[in-house]
């Protein structure tokens, strides 16, 4: 383990989802308490994407941007909003020079798959259409997302592809979820502070319910990754999901998908939230970067 982050274990809550209410108060209790990120040369906005329903987003725009990017917070599916992903929205946006569109998409098990899914295109699709209201150029949108927010922005990518739908410049996937299965390594042995196999077991049985999961589910199911946006891949080394991230970056490399791909030492899920942790701040840079040159590029 990193030493700048051991200090910090005892102090990071196990979260079981047994009780999604609870869970979903002590996560953003957790974000109020979180260090304030500096929006002085941020304008932000909070806007409804038209849908069914509407999709609440909060816009993140630097003075000056070339691109931006459909962002999708992390929390299992079950967690988190667009209050909780503040923090880190506006970090990207000032990190990359990119608009953030921050997606407020439905939760589990209330509105289980593929109501997120959905609102993550529904916010696509309308940042393509708005883009020159945005300021930004239609041909440099991405998508990303961190945890499970990575695996919907993984899945959007499918869809856009398979069909025809609005250009995907970009892939920016932060430990992403993408494998229901949990038949890698890594699931069974890696047992970090956050989450273990029954946490991941538990976020997928909230997210799916009794529907079989399909490629836009689990983004790692898919047979043919050939055609998807270039990827930047970021894997924490004491995480569950850390072999399906490092296994979906070489299938896209062989579907000749360039992809860059980060695999942090010492770090654990979510480990970013520590923000006075040297490593911390590198990870932050190193996404921020990576959407930079993409949309610049």
């Amino acid at each position: 383990m990193n030493p700048e982050l051991e200090p910090f274990l005892p102090l990071v809550p196990r979260v079981d989802l047994i009780d999604p209410v609870t869970d979903r108060r002590n996560f953003a209790a957790r974000a109020a308490a979180a260090p304030a990120p500096d929006t002085a040369n941020l304008g932000v906005e909070d806007r409804v994407v038209p849908g069914d329903p509407g999709v609440p987003v909060r816009i993140y725009r630097p003075h000056q941007s070339q691109g931006g990017i459909v962002w999708l917070h992390g929390g299992s599916w079950v967690m988190g909003d667009l209050d909780s992903e503040h923090p880190w929205a506006a970090r990207i946006a000032a990190a990359s020079g990119a608009v953030v569109i921050s997606v407020g998409y439905r939760l589990a098990p209330e509105h289980r798959f593929p109501a997120a899914l959905d609102d993550a295109y529904a916010a696509l699709t309308w940042a393509v259409e708005h883009a020159g209201e945005l300021g930004i150029d239609p041909a440099r949108i991405a998508v990303g997302g961190h945890s499970a927010g990575g695996s919907i922005a993984a899945a959007t990518a499918l869809r856009a592809r398979d069909e025809q739908g609005p250009p995907i410049h970009f892939q920016l996937l932060n430990e992403p979820g993408l494998d229901d299965r949990q038949e890698m390594w890594s699931t069974g042995h890696v047992i970090d502070t956050l989450r273990g196999r029954e946490h991941c077991s538990a976020a997928w049985r909230h997210y799916l319910g009794a529907t079989p999961a399909t490629p836009y589910a689990a983004p790692a199911r898919a047979t043919d990754l050939s055609g998807l946006p270039p990827a930047y891949i970021a894997s924490a080394e004491f995480c569950p999901y850390r072999d399906v991230d490092i296994t979906y970056a070489l299938r896209l490399l062989r579907a000749g998908v360039s992809v860059e791909l980060h695999q942090w030492p010492g770090t654990f899920h979510g480990s970013q939230a520590i923000l006075s942790a040297d490593v911390s701040q590198r990870q932050f840079a190193a996404l921020g970067a990576a959407l930079r040159r993409a949309l610049a590029g």
